[in-house]
């Protein structure tokens, strides 16, 4: 997979593998009232965003990333989506439901759905399902796509964990 951002656009310095963030707007003026599902899914994306970062492993690391965003992605779903009241539709998933809900967020969807096949070779234990580089590139992704699901939602992003995959780098 390129490294390049879907739009052919990169900094000079480090190309950016997913969506800008300014693909959202503004957050919501008042109190934010969500359903207790959408902070429980907050939640777990942060925990699975911390698991990334401390993987040693890199399959590990990757899985670890799209689940984070896979979790920010249903966080929003659980607050906005309401199912059709009557009749079933057939199933989709999340990402396809997200880019529905959220067409500001389609970009972002059709990004990490490219990545599930990747996951699941690396949570099957495929040492070649992805590199070092795109297994970092997917955390700060992700990181990013939680913040920007945050602030969809009307909420003050959390502080970037990018620092901390620098760190460990570094260390």
């Amino acid at each position: 997979m390129a490294s390049t951002h879907p739009s052919g656009a990169g900094s000079a310095t480090r190309q950016v593998a997913g969506p800008t963030r300014g693909s959202v707007p503004g957050p919501i003026s008042g109190p934010v009232h969500l359903p207790a599902t959408t902070h429980s899914y907050l939640l777990r994306a942060a925990e699975s965003l911390s698991e990334a970062v401390a993987a040693r492993d890199v399959a590990a690391r990757y899985a670890c990333a799209h689940v984070a965003a896979l979790r920010a992605a249903a966080a929003l779903l659980a607050a906005r989506a309401r199912p059709a009241p009557g009749r079933r539709r057939p199933q989709k998933n999340a990402w396809v439901l997200l880019a529905d809900v959220a067409p500001e967020l389609a970009e972002w969807a059709s990004f990490f759905a490219a990545g599930a096949g990747k996951r699941a070779a690396a949570e099957a234990g495929s040492s070649r399902a992805v590199t070092e580089r795109e297994a970092d590139d997917l955390v700060r992704d992700a990181d990013r796509f939680l913040a920007v699901v945050e602030q969809a939602l009307g909420l003050v992003p959390h502080v970037p964990v990018g620092d901390q995959l620098a760190g460990r780098a570094a260390g």
